[in-house]
């Protein structure tokens, strides 16, 4: 009878060890939060929810995107509250814009895990900076990546160039500073003389396709420019619009853009998709939350670069040499600026053109 009482205990207790761990799992809920733009931008929104949504599939968790009324931190507090209202316990913010939000909302809401992309958290003041231990930033060296699209392009013998940025944010900048580097040191080194002037250079104000960007793009072609590096997000499709009827060419960005366009002759790339998966991995699958952590992914995480096989449509710059000047930029051979100073300093000492100072200043206007 001793036997039996005992046995019925064990497995009392077991029953309610089991029923304790059920209940301590947790259901995950994954919302996606849209930057400015559209989730269909083909670039940076759609590049990150495409990470989100084959993460999601893949595990059978619930997920969604929701894209709040505007871009103002007001909007995406809002937008935070909102969802999280709704059962979100993870959020995913792709965009420097959603900084001070971030900041706000990881207090607010200490059990939810944030995500935040190209950004880290600060007050509106820009004075406190402050990551919590449930949020991870995510930034990628896009210098490296811009920069690589320009060497690409003048060793292929393009020799009239432009940049076209979105929004003038942090991660537009560095893009066009590494392409400013990367095509002034291609001419110095491959000895050829190149037209890229501070007239060809600019910010569009927003990542939207608007009409008013394919005539500033179709200008700019008439004028001989022979490829623009469009770092625009959506407003990268009107600059290939444009590319199309001037029979030009378009250097995509954030993701593999030579579906969208045959003007599209490389992009310079970051992995936005895999480095969202493997934020969300950690959290849910490895118990490696790197919270209150700032992630910086560049060439030596492969996490920046241009697309190869079919999406490598230059003629005479090979993937042989892509692949050696990749090398040079991971071992720290080449060491690509990221900013205004940085670059004025690389074009002195590496491409000798101190006389671009005036389309250096507009990189970071």
């Amino acid at each position: 009878m001793k036997k039996v009482f005992l046995l019925a205990l064990v497995a009392l207790f077991s029953f309610v060890l089991f029923s304790c761990q059920v209940e301590e799992e947790t259901e995950w809920n994954i919302v996606m939060l849209t930057d400015v733009g559209q989730i269909t931008d083909k670039s940076f929104n759609q590049g990150t929810w495409e990470g989100v949504k084959a993460f999601a599939e893949d595990n059978d968790i619930p997920h969604m995107y929701f894209r709040p009324n505007a871009g103002t931190t007001a909007d995406y507090l809002e937008a935070i509250d909102l969802v999280v209202a709704n059962g979100a316990n993870v959020v995913v913010t792709p965009g420097f814009l959603f900084e001070t939000a971030i900041y706000l909302a990881q207090t607010k809401y200490p059990d939810v895990y944030f995500i935040l992309i190209d950004g880290t958290p600060h007050d509106a003041a820009w004075s406190t900076w402050l990551t919590t231990d449930n949020t991870v930033n995510i930034l990628f060296q896009e210098e490296q990546s811009g920069f690589l699209a320009g060497y690409a392009a003048v060793a292929d013998g393009f020799t009239e160039l432009g940049f076209m940025g979105g929004m003038e944010v942090p991660a537009v900048q560095r893009f066009g500073v590494g392409y400013v580097a990367g095509a002034f040191y291609a001419a110095e080194v491959l000895n050829k003389t190149i037209t890229f002037d501070a007239a060809r250079y600019e910010y569009l104000g927003d990542f939207d396709n608007k009409p008013e960007h394919t005539v500033t793009a179709n200008s700019w072609y008439a004028a001989g420019v022979e490829v623009i590096f469009a770092a625009a997000g959506g407003a990268g499709n009107a600059i290939m619009q444009a590319a199309e009827t001037s029979e030009a060419t378009v250097i995509g960005v954030d993701v593999d853009q030579s579906s969208q366009s045959d003007t599209v002759i490389s992009s310079a790339m970051k992995q936005l998709a895999v480095a969202v998966q493997q934020a969300l991995a950690d959290l849910i699958l490895d118990d490696n939350w790197q919270g209150g952590e700032t992630l910086n992914k560049g060439a030596n995480e492969d996490a920046v670069g241009l697309p190869l096989g079919a999406s490598f449509k230059f003629t005479t710059f090979t993937e042989a040499a892509y692949t050696t000047l990749l090398g040079q930029v991971k071992d720290g051979t080449i060491v690509v600026p990221a900013t205004e100073t940085e670059l004025a300093a690389f074009l002195t000492a590496h491409a000798g053109n101190p006389s671009v100072a005036d389309l250096v200043a507009k990189t970071n206007s």
